[in-house]
């Protein structure tokens, strides 16, 4: 495993960490790298039923280094957009294998939340915040657009023109606007943020596998999906739900007045 991206077990959950504290987790090609691969090993790994993805050092990520990016700038128009193309392309494992695995993923957000970091949090399932933390989708501020699956989540977040507003503008805004924006799930005081986030990463490691896993894929697919293909897969994925043994189980333990102990099965 990279020192740039830590990974840890508990409890069925991964807690992903990006480690660049020095440079506020910023983004440069080996942190890409080693951020892929962290993130495909925790999709391959059967026991972990839920990802948090966190930064060391008091901040999420401040972005792509542009110390990194500053060493390129000397090099002919044609080298650095083969350069940056083949950089952004790194990223892509990894913002695909968020939506595509079948565990839920949670960013948890303190301090900044810039350029690709907020695109990151964008492609997790759920995200909670501290109330110090800050985001800005900050490409424009240094003549360039969004990457890293930005322009695709944060319409369907916020809507269009929010979305306009947020990638033309560049502005920074706090915790509580991004909560307002629906940009993040839960905000909560600093001191709270990995026990909360814990908390949150328990209650969906120890829930329906298979249905989470479910529900994730049709809500992924739903906004480009016509209603009557929707309604069929919603069928198959009930269908196949109340087939798995932790359907049998979920009915019992409501009948029975008690917590269900799902087995992911």
């Amino acid at each position: 495993m990279s020192r740039l991206v830590g990974v840890e077990i508990e409890n069925a959950v991964a807690i992903v960490t990006l480690n660049r504290p020095e440079a506020l987790n910023a983004l440069n090609i080996e942190l890409a790298k080693a951020l892929a691969d962290a993130v495909l090993g925790v999709e391959a790994d059967g026991a972990v039923r839920c990802v948090v993805i966190r930064g060391a050092g008091g901040h999420f990520m401040a972005g792509g280094d542009l110390k990194f990016f500053k060493a390129v700038l000397a090099e002919p128009a044609s080298e650095r957009r083969r350069f940056f193309r083949a950089m952004v392309e790194t990223v892509h494992p990894t913002m695909i294998a968020l939506r595509r695995m079948n565990k839920p993923v949670i960013a948890s957000v303190e301090g900044a939340a810039a350029g690709f970091g907020m695109s990151l949090m964008l492609a997790c399932d759920l995200a909670i915040a501290a109330e110090s933390a800050y985001f800005s989708l900050a490409y424009v501020n240094i003549g360039t657009s969004p990457d890293g699956s930005g322009t695709f989540f944060l319409p369907r977040v916020v809507g269009a023109r929010r979305a306009m507003e947020i990638a033309l503008l560049g502005e920074r805004f706090d915790a509580k606007r991004a909560l307002e924006l629906a940009l993040i799930n839960r905000v909560v005081p600093a001191e709270a943020l990995q026990a909360e986030t814990m908390k949150l990463a328990l209650r969906l490691a120890n829930g329906p596998t298979l249905a989470i896993a479910a529900t994730k894929r049709l809500l992924n697919r739903a906004l480009e999906m016509p209603l009557e293909a929707q309604l069929e897969a919603e069928a198959a994925s009930f269908s196949a739900c109340a087939a798995s043994d932790d359907f049998v189980e979920g009915i019992n333990a409501f009948i029975e007045k008690r917590k269900p102990a799902y087995r992911g099965k």
